[in-house]
């Protein structure tokens, strides 16, 4: 069995595909899905409706991200958020049109039953952004940050590489778990079209909102696979390249 963590998608159903035919998945394969499925390209409800589809087929588990909280606030009581609006929500909400009303309801309990993390049987850390307490995740005072943090991150970047785990400086956050596996913040910000390694911390998101990719890794390997760059597979949208 191979596990693979999969970057976020922002409506990029080609480029998903593209993936998980690289993947070239088998039997007993799972999915961790880092979270933010929608918002950005035109193909968000197609990629909700494909990831539902997938999961009766492959062992999956959808992380839930920012983008996707709006999205769900969206269907379950018609609220448009400005900032959602301004950030891929007016594609996401374009991309519902002729989907029907059970369809819809469909993906809002798809929404809803997201976990806002997962740790795997070897210690492992899944989780979309990162969190903030030094006690870990379960002991995190405000939910809320396990989608948008990003002091994790800036954190592993700045890590001693010399320091290990037990010396008085090593980062406690970093204690908890043998890896940490997140995405929201794009390796692209810091010139990177790969996904990026910093301490135990290894970042999936490649970009796919804006002008990157999609990726797929090997979590005990850390070999990864890609799509194309999202502009070229849709060539007549700007996705959040505005």
């Amino acid at each position: 069995m191979k596990t693979y963590a999969i970057g976020d998608i922002h409506g990029g159903l080609k480029a998903l595909v593209q993936v998980l035919n690289k993947l070239e998945l088998q039997d007993g394969d799972r999915l961790i899905f880092m979270g933010d499925y929608v918002d950005g390209w035109s193909e968000s409800a197609q990629a909700i409706q494909f990831l539902i589809e997938l999961s009766e087929t492959f062992d999956c588990i959808f992380i839930k991200g920012n983008h996707d909280i709006w999205c769900e606030n969206w269907l379950r009581d018609d609220e448009v958020n400005p900032t959602w609006y301004m950030h891929g929500g007016k594609e996401t909400m374009d991309s519902y049109e002729g989907f029907s009303a059970s369809q819809k309801k469909k993906h809002l309990q798809f929404f809803q039953n997201m976990p806002l993390y997962h740790i795997d049987e070897q210690n492992r850390l899944f989780i979309h952004a990162g969190f903030t307490s030094m006690y870990g995740v379960k002991r995190e005072y405000f939910e809320h940050v396990f989608t948008v943090d990003r002091t994790l991150w800036e954190m592993a970047l700045a890590f001693d590489s010399r320091l290990k785990k037990g010396d008085f400086n090593f980062p406690k956050r970093l204690e908890h778990y043998h890896e940490i596996y997140i995405g929201h913040t794009p390796t692209t910000n810091f010139g990177f079209t790969v996904p990026m390694n910093a301490a135990n911390v290894w970042n999936v998101d490649t970009g796919a909102a804006f002008k990157g990719r999609v990726s797929g890794m090997n979590i005990d390997t850390k070999s990864f696979v890609q799509s194309d760059n999202l502009p070229s597979l849709y060539p007549y949208e700007k996705g959040r390249n505005k």
